[in-house]
């Protein structure tokens, strides 16, 4: 379990600019609504919200099976819910976001994130922006870790206050 003070370094990953979205991810509003949502839901106590995405993460990452979109679609980037063949790591944080909010975790705590891995290969993540700081839901890991211990080039994520745009953030953990 992650604890409050594990996340209070560096808390929150910070945006500088306006960004363009990640090219698999133009059409993600419209192909599905609920991942640019900022619809409040019922309020949890952090305790019961970290349960949940502790068995959505691990839930997700254990039934999910990593194929990549040129396998799958014989393109290079699209960002999709994962099919009975698997999905990627942006399906991956797409499909734990929607079963999260459908858990009622509110929308407005997961944006998605694209980053550059500790091998510097281009990957994404879901976020989970709680009271304590920004914590990361990795298909590479069940460990749900403070953003700043993921040794994680952050380049971009869903804008805080408006999903449905991005932001570049250039930060590093």
């Amino acid at each position: 379990m992650v604890s409050t003070a594990d996340a209070s370094e560096g808390r929150f990953i910070k945006s500088v600019a306006v960004s363009p979205p990640p090219s698999g991810a133009k059409q993600l509003c419209r192909q599905y609504s609920w991942a640019c949502s900022t619809k409040a839901s019922v309020s949890m106590s952090y305790q019961q919200e970290m349960r949940i995405i502790q068995r959505v993460n691990r839930k997700v990452n254990a039934t999910t099976r990593s194929v990549t979109d040129r396998s799958q679609y014989r393109t290079a980037e699209r960002w999709a819910l994962p099919t009975s063949r698997g999905g990627d790591c942006e399906d991956f944080a797409l499909l734990k976001k929607r079963d999260l909010i459908r858990a009622g975790v509110d929308p407005s705590k997961l944006l998605i994130a694209t980053v550059l891995d500790t091998k510097r290969n281009s990957h994404a993540v879901l976020v989970y922006r709680s009271a304590a700081g920004d914590l990361i839901l990795d298909n590479l890991t069940n460990q749900i870790k403070p953003w700043s211990a993921t040794r994680y080039l952050f380049l971009r994520m869903q804008n805080p206050s408006r999903p449905s745009s991005w932001v570049g953030v250039y930060a590093s953990s």
